[in-house]
């Protein structure tokens, strides 16, 4: 469908043709990221308008809808960023974009004088509840901070129910911060925190962004991974730079950009070894290097092992390298974090697959070693050849098991992806359901659990717990109080669900020492 008297530039928007999961041909709207020649004719790259930038790609002009081609509109003046000049011409609805951008920063700007990046999409700043299932309808709650016990009804048909009193005034702050979408909101205090080290090429985006309120994102945090400098959102670091990845048995079609040296960046495929994550340029460099390569497990302790499922403790300082390449073969799955070179203040956490020959990575998380906000996990990801196995719960597990060994509660460093979301939600909701199924009577009464009780047990953060509730659709106000109530139906899925995980993690098998990282100076 392509007009070659039209000169199709870098902007423009769109139908493009792409195959669906179902293998049928659609025509979503896509905006023109870049355009290359090769002998004989042009590529273009595209990103798909609402989907995932995973599904960028190059394509041919024989796929493009010439006859709804929209051009960027022009401006005046040369748009700029931070005072330079932009990274690409405008396109359609940027200029909506742009002013809701300022209007944000204006109201995010903290009173040190410095404007703190926001997210360039509305529709990607939404809470955590609602960004799961924006159509479940969430009761108002007024009045539930005065609500946080549960109690058992005798069963009714095809229902249990659950009382909610109060008995502990620590919630009650918690609780008044619902709103009536299911939003938990949690006020979030300017952090300068330690200044990291970043690269000039090492980017990524907020996309998700949850702590929210209203729509209007709320200022990122200065700690952490997560800052992300937007000035580096260009065109370079929206488009992938990594054709494939050949890892120990397995090649990997990368998702996102990632800031690998760009000499690298030409190669049809980038060779990484599977126990140190050396990047190399070709095989012959990767046979030469196993040669002298003596490891046949990531650096560090191996703090748990049951059956071929291994978990590794890496420091960032004492392993740098290892933790610098980790990170860049992660960025390559994920969108929404910033990359940094400055691991110091982190920790890694490996999971391995055992054969005979090694350690096999399958997925890690990382947390900060000091963290000021409860994070248990910074960034976490499963290897693609290893989704949809189960992994993905396993790592979540894994992590608020280190947190009930450290005797905190935990929550995850937002944004989540769209992939993380789903796990994070179908473990907390498989973790509470079944603390609810095993509730006993007592004495003949309904048996009573608080929110509290909840989150010490699961080391759930209690904004997590409150709005899993919310998610499920649970809580109901009858006869002047607020009661929790399992329908058959969610009974019967969380069971079937509970029969699909075959890998759960078994404490005794932990063998984990917290440290107290406030009193090391370095680290």
């Amino acid at each position: 469908m392509a007009d070659s008297s039209v000169d199709v530039i870098e902007g423009c928007r769109l139908p493009v043709l792409r195959k669906n999961q179902e293998n049928e041909d659609e025509w979503p709207l896509a905006e023109i990221l870049s355009v290359k020649e090769i002998p004989g004719r042009k590529l273009y790259y595209v990103h798909y308008i609402d989907f995932n930038k995973r599904l960028d790609e190059w394509v041919t002009p024989e796929r493009l809808d010439m006859k709804k081609l929209q051009f960027p509109k022009k401006e005046a003046k040369t748009p700029t960023k931070n005072g330079l000049p932009g990274s690409r011409p405008s396109s359609p609805e940027r200029e909506v974009r742009k002013s809701l951008d300022l209007n944000l920063q204006t109201a995010t700007a903290p009173s040190r004088g410095k404007t703190l990046p926001t997210p360039k999409r509305k529709a990607e700043s939404v809470s955590l509840a609602t960004q799961v299932s924006p159509a479940t309808p969430v009761p108002s709650l007024p009045g539930l901070a005065e609500a946080s016990q549960v109690s058992v009804y005798p069963a009714v048909r095809d229902t249990n129910t659950f009382n909610l009193k109060s008995n502990a005034h620590d919630d009650h702050e918690q609780l008044t911060s619902l709103t009536t979408n299911g939003t938990a909101r949690r006020p979030m205090p300017n952090q300068p925190g330690r200044k990291r080290k970043q690269p000039p090429n090492c980017g990524g985006t907020d996309e998700d962004s949850q702590d929210s309120s209203d729509g209007i994102p709320s200022a990122p945090r200065m700690t952490g991974s997560l800052v992300s400098d937007r000035s580096h959102d260009d065109i370079v670091t929206r488009m992938k730079n990594i054709d494939c990845i050949e890892l120990g048995r397995h090649r990997l079609k990368p998702w996102y950009f990632s800031p690998y040296p760009q000499e690298l960046t030409t190669l049809p495929i980038l060779y990484l070894c599977e126990f140190c994550l050396k990047y190399l340029k070709s095989l012959k460099c990767l046979q030469r290097h196993l040669t002298k390569c003596n490891l046949r497990h990531p650096p560090g302790n191996e703090i748990y092992r049951k059956g071929t499922i291994s978990f590794f403790e890496i420091d960032g300082r004492k392993n740098k390298t290892y933790s610098q390449n980790l990170c860049l073969l992660a960025k390559c799955f994920l969108d929404h974090k910033t990359l940094y070179y400055d691991t110091d203040p982190f920790l890694f956490y490996v999971m391995t697959e055992y054969d005979s020959k090694g350690f096999h990575i399958v997925g890690y998380f990382s947390k900060e070693k000091e963290s000021t906000e409860d994070y248990n996990v910074a960034c976490i990801l499963t290897l693609p050849p290893y989704q949809r196995r189960g992994y993905g719960k396993l790592l979540i597990e894994f992590s608020y098991e280190l947190s009930k060994v450290e005797g905190k509660t935990g929550t995850p460093e937002k944004p989540l992806s769209d992939l993380g979301l789903l796990s994070y939600r179908s473990y907390w909701s498989q973790t509470i359901l079944e603390i609810l199924m095993d509730l006993k009577p007592d004495n003949g009464e309904r048996p009573q659990i608080t929110i509290n009780e909840i989150s010490e047990i699961t080391s759930v953060k209690k904004e997590d717990v409150i709005s899993t509730l919310q998610y499920l659709n649970l809580i109901n106000y009858y006869k002047g109080q607020y009661i929790l109530t399992l329908s058959e139906d969610i009974v019967e899925g969380h069971e079937r669900a509970m029969q699909k995980r075959h890998l759960p993690i078994d404490p005794k098998c932990l063998h984990f020492t917290p440290k107290d990282w406030s009193k090391r100076g370095k680290w």
